[in-house]
């Protein structure tokens, strides 16, 4: 081969190999992004099996509370049926805020504190909501990395043509940071 023909060929090669590793690289993070919303989900499984044990739980002391426990089923439902990430973090949203009506209605029956059963579930539920804390914690962070490989220069070329695009972050609805309310 002649040096002027090397040179060219070698190039070619070197952005070749570029593309091949950035791309691998991108389906890397984009995988592990997705694996990281799965153990988010894993956890909303728990805490969605371990509802409703506890609503027959306080269902049995209290009668009157029927909207939150129609409103957490609800929102268990929409969970359910969602499809994207997007619609799972909305429904996840309105579980939650049912949720934490149904706490706050706990707080309210000193009858319910001293029960074992409703002790033990909200025991695990504590526990649960603090898993799902850190995995979505760990999705952000996942998702973080894989969005700065999709922007920043030069991978965003390889990301742009192989059309991988940011990835949503999980973030509160609104009103997170009001304490519920519940009226009697």
């Amino acid at each position: 081969m002649k040096k002027s023909t090397i040179i060219p060929v070698a190039v070619v090669v070197l952005v070749l190999a570029y593309f091949g590793v950035t791309y691998n690289r991108l389906v890397t993070a984009s995988t592990s992004a997705d694996a990281q919303w799965a153990q988010v989900e894993t956890q909303y499984q728990r805490r969605f099996d371990l509802i409703p044990n506890l609503v027959e739980s306080v269902k049995g002391i209290m009668k009157q509370e029927q909207a939150v426990f129609n409103a957490l089923a609800e929102a268990r439902t929409r969970y359910a049926g969602a499809r994207t990430t997007n619609e799972k973090v909305s429904a996840a949203g309105e579980v939650e805020s049912a949720f934490a009506r149904l706490l706050v209605v706990m707080e309210n029956y000193p009858q319910l504190k001293s029960a074992e059963n409703v002790l033990a579930l909200q025991s695990q539920i504590e526990g649960t909501e603090n898993r799902i804390s850190v995995e979505r914690g760990r999705f952000n962070e996942s998702v973080r990395g894989y969005n700065l490989l999709v922007s920043r220069f030069p991978s965003a070329i390889t990301a742009r043509l192989f059309s991988y695009s940011p990835k949503p972050y999980f973030q509160s609805v609104e009103q997170a940071d009001e304490a519920p309310r519940v009226e009697f």
